[in-house]
């Protein structure tokens, strides 16, 4: 074989090597991305029906009960313009707590309520998650401007 026949065959060996695993990191890290909606964007079917994804806003005040299991609690979450039932199995972050926010991870249940796997609560009274914060200013506006087009008919 002549050195640059040889030479071709190294270098398109080494392509679709690396074709193999760029191939293999996408499709891990798209098999691990889980997208952040509001309860908004649930409630107007935006999110995915079938996969992981997140949901974050305030836990409504007077929402959070333990189920008869005693390991399964049930809260809302809230953007304050729509609402979402959350089911959790397994013990909840020590501060979490009601009218305060938080994001759960899991999946929509067929009867409109959300399952979460896991659950996560801010880390003190400054902080609110970035997606959370911004869902919640976005619902706020459109609840205005509803209100100001309400108001002018």
């Amino acid at each position: 074989m002549k050195p640059r026949h040889r030479r071709f065959a190294i270098i398109a060996a080494g392509l679709v090597v690396l074709a193999i695993a760029v191939g293999l990191v996408l499709n891990a890290l798209r098999g691990n991305v889980a997208f952040f909606f509001s309860p908004t964007q649930v409630a107007a079917g935006e999110a995915p029906a079938n996969r992981s994804f997140r949901i974050g806003g305030l836990v409504e005040k007077g929402s959070l009960a333990r189920e008869a299991d005693g390991l399964t609690m049930r809260f809302v979450v809230t953007d304050t313009a729509k609402s979402i039932t959350v089911r959790y199995t397994g013990i909840l972050p020590d501060l979490f707590k009601e009218g305060r926010g938080a994001i759960a991870q899991g999946k929509l249940e067929p009867d409109g309520s959300f399952r979460a796997t896991e659950v996560l609560a801010k880390h003190d009274e400054n902080y609110m998650p970035p997606e959370a914060a911004k869902a919640i200013e976005e619902a706020h506006a459109k609840a205005k401007g509803a209100t100001a087009t309400g108001a002018g008919k």
